[in-house]
């Protein structure tokens, strides 16, 4: 029996008969304030709704035409395989047909179904979300950012006004929930944090406007708008209804995810989706307006869960599990506000010696970011990652700013709040030295960990590298040697053996 609370063109939309290919029945119905999505087995088919908002606005029928070409074009930048085709909904005395020209009364988008399993949203709840994929995600999303258009109008964005406008409507749209889901002490800390910030950081501001980091994003990347499936993994549902919420920084956009994981309380994915996010886009400066994205996400996200809570059609036990939801993530929010307390570990051994294992370890146990030696050489000479240097990334020259890089950075962040790990051998003394001074002159707490291995393991272990950015061989290897460590250092230096077990060495750290 049709649901005669929905409108006539929908109740059409879930009869068998309307489309012209198999479908398998029922056809589901799914729905969101703003659109209307039937599911028929291999294609689903999205309507959207007539409604205005203001920063929304499908008001007329050439509105949603509109934008519903725009949601195909702008989504087929990174889930193509997704988004088909924009079709025309008919009228006439027999009822609708769909993809006709005829007395035109709504449009459609058609698009690949996909089974809800794939949802990156729903892999992480069940468990299956994995480092792996979320390392090959953030190389998804690093080269779909390097891609993504940028001009003087999309730079325009980026300025401080714009910024803030929207963040500043959240405030003020959200204090009648204080005293609710939001403590006062909440709001006015998140509030100042923000206000602060606009004040004292144009400067860097202006450095991701001169930087290119303001481009035509995604807009809404969090993981329910992310899809695994058919060995992809597809972005999907962009922002094309408001420029302002697209043109954005790059860290706007992967603020969504961070929140996502680190609300569940995984760091641990949170540090190793980041660490790899910005070691392929060599934008570890971009860390320092992290947080004040990750807490606009989390307070846009606690803002709409609070607005349930005056739905008279929403029944007290569910306006309950909203409010806790909603305080959950302004809880998230205020918390990225605060001061954080820094620190800097930095690796130190030969090629082979596990280095590289044990930081990403720390990176898992600490939420630390993971930064790479080999990533900042080879960002340093203009070539990927990935991609095999010649002998000029290893002339003494470049080896001094590698590391004077590396230490640059590592300090930088540990100034932010953030714990850093600086993967590299650190070999030399002088390099060391260097990191203890900055540290020191910061009062940045510091550690060297010191990998350790027989020369046979190290041999063995630089064999049978594959799929991995460093470029050390046997032959260089064999190159290399460890400066000793002064009294000076000892300090400072945790040594490993990780030829043993490394869970039970750790916990010093």
């Amino acid at each position: 029996m049709a649901d005669v609370s929905l409108p006539p063109l929908i109740q059409h939309m879930l009869q068998p008969e309307f489309y012209p290919h198999p479908v398998i029945e029922p056809i589901r119905l799914m729905q969101t304030h703003v659109s209307y999505v039937t599911l028929t087995g291999d294609y689903a088919y999205k309507v959207k709704k007539p409604v205005d908002f203001g920063f929304l606005d499908y008001s007329t029928l050439e509105r949603r035409q509109h934008f519903c070409e725009e949601e195909l074009r702008l989504n087929q930048r990174a889930a193509a395989s997704i988004y088909l085709e924009v079709l025309a909904i008919a009228q006439s005395d027999k009822g609708y047909s769909l993809g006709t020209e005829d007395t035109v009364v709504e449009y459609t988008i058609k698009m690949r179904q996909f089974p809800q399993s794939a949802l990156l949203s729903q892999m992480f709840e069940q468990g299956d979300l994995t480092e792996a994929l979320l390392r090959q995600l953030a190389e998804v999303i690093a080269q779909f950012h390097q891609t993504a258009k940028t001009n003087d109008y999309i730079r325009a964005f980026g300025t401080v006004a714009n910024i803030r406008q929207s963040i500043d409507e959240n405030y003020e749209q959200t204090e009648s929930f204080i005293g609710g889901p939001q403590t006062q002490q909440q709001f006015q800390e998140t509030q100042a944090y923000t206000d602060s910030f606009f004040s004292t950081q144009q400067e860097l501001l202006q450095q991701r406007i001169n930087q290119d980091r303001i481009r035509a994003c995604h807009g809404d990347s969090h993981l329910n708008n992310i899809c695994y499936w058919q060995d992809q993994l597809l972005l999907f549902d962009c922002i094309e209804f408001n420029e302002p919420f697209r043109f954005v920084d790059v860290m706007f956009d992967i603020a969504y995810i961070i929140m996502d994981l680190t609300v569940e309380g995984r760091q641990d994915l949170a540090a190793t989706f980041l660490s790899h996010y910005v070691e392929h886009t060599g934008d570890w400066e971009g860390l320092q307006v992290l947080p004040l994205y990750v807490s606009r996400q989390s307070y846009v996200r606690a803002k709409v869960t609070s607005f349930l809570l005056g739905d008279p059609s929403i029944d007290e036990a569910e306006k309950q599990r909203a409010s806790a939801k909603a305080a959950k993530y302004y809880t998230l929010a205020w918390s990225y506000t605060q001061p954080r307390t820094g620190r800097l570990l930095i690796m130190s051994g030969l090629s082979g010696s596990g280095k590289s294992t044990v930081a990403r370890e720390l990176s898992r146990k600490l939420g630390a970011i993971h930064i790479r030696s080999d990533a900042v050489r080879k960002h340093l000479a203009g070539i990927p990652p990935q991609q095999r240097g010649d002998d000029s990334l290893y002339t003494p020259e470049m080896m001094q700013k590698t590391y004077e890089r590396l230490i640059r950075l590592g300090t930088l962040l540990a100034q932010q709040g953030y714990t850093v790990v600086l993967d590299a051998k650190f070999d030399r003394e002088a390099m060391r030295r260097l990191a203890i001074a900055q540290a020191q002159e910061q009062a940045i707490t510091f550690q060297v960990v010191f990998c350790d291995a027989p020369p046979e393991i190290l041999k063995q272990r630089v064999e049978q590298r594959e799929g991995d950015i460093a470029d050390a061989t046997v032959t260089v290897l064999e190159k290399q040697s460890m400066d000793p460590f002064t009294d000076a250092e000892r300090e400072y230096v945790i040594s490993l053996d990780t030829t043993q077990s490394l869970s039970s060495q750790l916990g010093t750290i």
